[in-house]
């Protein structure tokens, strides 16, 4: 069979049609939880004020076996699992394995409608345009929207946004970790094994610096439903292209996610941003 190299769209998906922007969704995601509640018996319980997306799950599965997380006994979502850590004077939440933009989008919902004010993503991300040697952080500022989810949310653009209340928040939240968080760009794609050398080239000309999965769709999604969304890309990897990739350090780089997590928490603490 001959490779396609190029197609012409002359039947346009559905996926770049007209939205509706300003319609509510019939589908809500409290009632999604309403109804998994009375299923499984549970009981209306909040979840922590900040949550953490941890799409790899091994700060989880560390937190876990060391005996620091406990499972949320309210949590009714039919798709993940939320668990809860005991920080320096607050609980945080955090579901494993969140990957991609549709699912991470579904878990930001339903942790919004069940009283979480901030949810923090640190995904794993590959190098495109280099700020050092991985393994590193990247404070996503824009992300390049290469995925569908967003659409649904807001009309189509090159990039969306961390907003610029939490960007402002942040400023120097990071300056007494051990390593520089950087502020940059990423890449969101929905395909993470069809980032071909083409693919990779127009990226870096726009200047991007890390792929991920989740940025763009989440960060449309916050934009769209006034939410608070702060996403950073874990540069762990250079897509296995020179071997001894994907090496995190120590306890899976758990103590290093966490460190960051608490950063950007104690920045929320000192000063709150009301929905």
């Amino acid at each position: 069979m001959k490779e396609l190299t190029h197609v012409v769209i002359h039947d346009e998906p559905p996926l770049l049609g007209p939205k509706q922007y300003g319609e509510a969704s019939v589908f809500q995601a409290q009632n999604l939880l309403r109804e998994g509640r009375r299923q499984r018996g549970l009981s209306e319980l909040p979840v922590p004020e900040i949550c953490v997306l941890d799409p790899d799950g091994d700060v989880v599965r560390h937190l876990r076996a060391a005996g620091l997380a406990s499972r949320h006994a309210g949590w009714a979502c039919y798709h993940s699992e939320l668990w809860v850590t005991h920080r320096t004077s607050r609980n945080i939440g955090i579901v494993p394995c969140a990957v991609g933009a549709p699912y991470a989008v579904l878990v930001a919902e339903e942790l919004h409608a069940s009283g979480c004010d901030l949810i923090v993503s640190v995904t794993s991300a590959g190098r495109i345009s280099p700020l050092g040697d991985p393994p590193y952080f990247v404070l996503i500022e824009r992300a390049w929207r290469d995925e569908g989810t967003s659409l649904h949310y807001l009309p189509p653009s090159k990039w969306a946004h961390l907003a610029p209340d939490l960007a402002s928040l942040l400023i120097g939240a990071f300056d007494d970790l051990n390593e520089p968080v950087h502020a940059g760009v990423s890449w969101t794609t929905d395909a993470p094994f069809r980032e071909t050398t083409t693919a990779i080239a127009e990226a870096k000309r726009a200047g991007v610096h890390a792929v991920e999965m989740e940025a763009a769709a989440l960060y449309a999604y916050a934009a769209s439903r006034q939410r608070h969304v702060v996403c950073l890309a874990h540069v762990t990897n250079n897509m296995a292209t020179s071997g001894d990739d994907f090496e995190k350090g120590k306890d899976g780089g758990t103590q290093r996610v966490l460190a960051v997590v608490d950063a950007i928490a104690g920045a929320w603490a000192a000063h709150p941003i009301q929905p």
